[in-house]
């Protein structure tokens, strides 16, 4: 089309239309022709990238809750969500300062009202005084407000004894958004760039891989050992990769989603020293370091134990993220977060900001949440004891329902469940009959799926099948959360085992 309306302009002289022209023959009739954007003309990587937690399931389990609304008949009277780690939505509460602070930097006239507290006052004046034109309505830097990610770096060197560099630190809109950007940013075109994952694995891993057309590289956690990493195991599945792209990448989520294991320094020690061997940037994912419930455990972050490891180690790349939407804040909505980046240089940086800049800023509510996360009231603050209230019973509700679904879910026959010992997830194992392929295939679902999807229609839970974090082969489990409320989960977990026992009679009787 391009060329004929040149060479009509060029024979024409005045650009006049020609009777062989389209205007003279009048407009091909939008009808007649497919739409630019289609679903057989839009991206394929679009298509190929799977994302569980959000699924096949979860659109069911939407479908039946509208259909309650509706007055529709089902067994149950409501739909529990336990598919995602998204507190707020089943029952938590926000933690009182975060929302304090955020209303008060949104509209500032209420810190002449006298209606909060002296330190939420002077947190939002701080905040504001380094926002543009003093408003939260303003872009920020697009590495996010200087005096959040001060406080970033002040968190940092408090949990791991050494100090940070608020240069390498980015805000963020969610982990998630960092992460995307960092995968992006180390996938040249002409590279097929190798990202070693964990299986089972948080699903926007794989997605990424997809989406920026790396190649996945699995390693699988050892659950008869709650789940640890095995160095060999690593070895062995960059060895096998080797020929087939250039290893670049591993993540490591510490604790672990969707398996709920905590890492000790011994492993992490092992990990880095593995990475470095083998010239690997280390993606440490920290989102649920809040999240401890194995008695007298404690998180050790990545970056401690690097810092600890001596002067040979200075150059290794390591990218650390933590994120609002977890540990006892759970504001998954508001989009916060943080990451922060060692061994690159400062021409790496730059480029780096640059892209950050494209997206021109993390939003400033998310920055808000994040500077409560990382300075949270002290104990001589008029905040304090509400804040310690509210944390405490987040965190100790959540250490309660880890035990008691470890411990229930090892009751029913047929299934095995690790010790939950931080995250906000279970990952058992269930035995599901082999006679249940049959209707599964016919469901167009895997086993694990066809198992998940009869419990949403018999007891109305919404779960995750394993196949969408990844297992051993000829192994089949489902993703929980623990966030319910304690009497929704108390009650999940019984019907879970009604459902199970009645589901495996059903196909062992056919």
């Amino acid at each position: 089309m391009l060329n004929e309306r040149a060479m009509n302009v060029g024979s024409g002289g005045n650009g006049a239309a020609t009777p062989s022209s389209p205007a003279a023959s009048g407009p091909v009739s939008s009808r007649s022709r497919s739409p630019p954007l289609c679903l057989e003309t839009m991206n394929p990587r679009v298509k190929e990238m799977q994302y569980a937690v959000r699924g096949r399931i979860l659109l069911e389990a939407l479908k039946i809750e509208e259909s309650l609304k509706q007055g529709g008949r089902y067994p149950f009277e409501k739909v529990l969500y336990a598919n995602i780690g998204n507190p707020q939505e089943v029952g938590q509460r926000p933690i009182t300062i975060v929302r304090q602070v955020a209303a008060a930097c949104l509209d500032p006239s209420l810190l002449e009202q006298g209606v909060y507290p002296s330190d939420v006052v002077q947190r939002a004046r701080e905040i504001l005084a380094d926002a543009k034109g003093g408003s939260l309505g303003a872009y920020t830097d697009s590495r996010g407000l200087s005096v959040v990610r001060r406080h970033v770096a002040e968190f940092i060197e408090s949990r791991d004894g050494s100090p940070a560099d608020v240069s390498r630190i980015f805000l963020l809109n969610g982990a998630s958004d960092g992460i995307k950007a960092l995968i992006m940013t180390a996938t040249p075109p002409e590279e097929r760039v190798g990202v070693m994952v964990p299986i089972p694995q948080y699903p926007i891993y794989t997605a990424s891989i997809t989406e920026f057309g790396c190649h996945c590289i699995p390693y699988y956690l050892d659950e008869k050992k709650d789940w640890v990493i095995s160095i060999q195991e690593l070895g062995k599945s960059v060895g096998e990769a080797r020929g087939v792209c250039s290893p670049k990448i591993m993540v490591a989520i510490n604790p672990g989603n969707p398996t709920g294991q905590l890492l000790n320094e011994s492993n992490i020690r092992s990990i880095i020293e593995f990475c470095d061997q083998e010239g690997l940037l280390l993606i440490a994912d920290e989102v649920y370091q809040e999240n401890i419930y194995q008695k007298g455990a404690k998180f050790v972050s990545f970056r401690k134990v690097l810092k600890s490891m001596g002067p040979e180690y200075k150059e290794f790349q390591l990218v650390s993220f933590h994120s609002t939407s977890k540990g006892y804040l759970g504001e998954c909505g508001i989009r916060g977060g943080y990451m922060e980046m060692l061994g690159f240089n400062d021409l790496f940086i730059d480029q780096f900001y640059k892209l950050c800049s494209t997206k021109l800023c993390p939003n400033s509510i998310g920055q808000v949440a994040t500077d409560v996360m990382v300075k949270p009231p002290q104990p001589n603050d008029p905040s304090f004891a509400l804040f310690d209230q509210e944390r405490r019973a987040v965190l100790e509700g959540l250490a309660k329902k880890a035990k008691m679904v470890y411990e229930e879910l090892n009751k029913v026959p047929g299934v095995r469940c690790n010790e939950v010992q931080g995250s906000m997830y279970a990952f058992p194992q269930v035995t599901i009959p082999e006679e249940a392929w049959e209707d599964a295939k016919s469901a167009g679902l895997q086993l694990d799926g066809y198992y998940c999807l009869e419990f949403l229609k018999q007891k109305g839970v919404c779960v995750v099948p394993g196949s969408g974090f990844g297992q051993i082969p000829g192994t089949w489990h489902f993703r929980t959360t623990i966030l319910p409320t304690e009497e929704d989960f108390k009650k999940m977990l019984k019907d879970f085992a009604d459902f199970h026992c009645k589901f495996t009679a059903k196909y062992k009787r056919s």
